[in-house]
């Protein structure tokens, strides 16, 4: 298995597992008292679905751009786990994952667009 094809499982195992993780946070394990569901869902899971079709089919470019929009769940999780003792196993878990899909989608690209270069390479050679 090339590097490449291992960060794209990190990412997308960790891609999916924050979006079951908040997704049963928001609406089984620790739903919120004052806002409703469906706005938890719209404003909490909404944005992780923007990537979704990038990352599926392997676009470089989503998964750069996705390493910023993930920021915004790993301050989600930090805050999360300060403020509220009562979720700070969940927010551990979505940091964790969070950090995961960083790695993933950050080294992905990389090794990516060096194979690519490596197969181009080695085809302009035998020319």
């Amino acid at each position: 298995m090339k590097n490449s094809q291992r960060y794209y499982l990190l990412t997308l195992l960790s891609y999916f597992g924050l979006l079951i993780l908040l997704s049963l946070w928001f609406l089984w394990l620790a739903p919120s008292a004052n806002i409703p569901k469906s706005l938890m869902l719209l404003f909490g899971v909404g944005p992780l679905l923007l990537p979704l079709h990038g990352l599926l089919h392997g676009k470089t470019y989503t998964f750069a751009w996705s390493s910023l929009l993930i920021m915004i769940y790993f301050i989600h999780g930090v805050v999360e786990a300060y403020a509220d003792p009562e979720v700070r196993l969940l927010a551990s878990l979505e940091i964790l994952l969070v950090c995961l899909f960083y790695i993933g989608a950050i080294l992905y690209p990389r090794n990516r667009n060096r194979e690519l270069a490596a197969q181009k390479n080695a085809g302009s050679e035998t020319e």
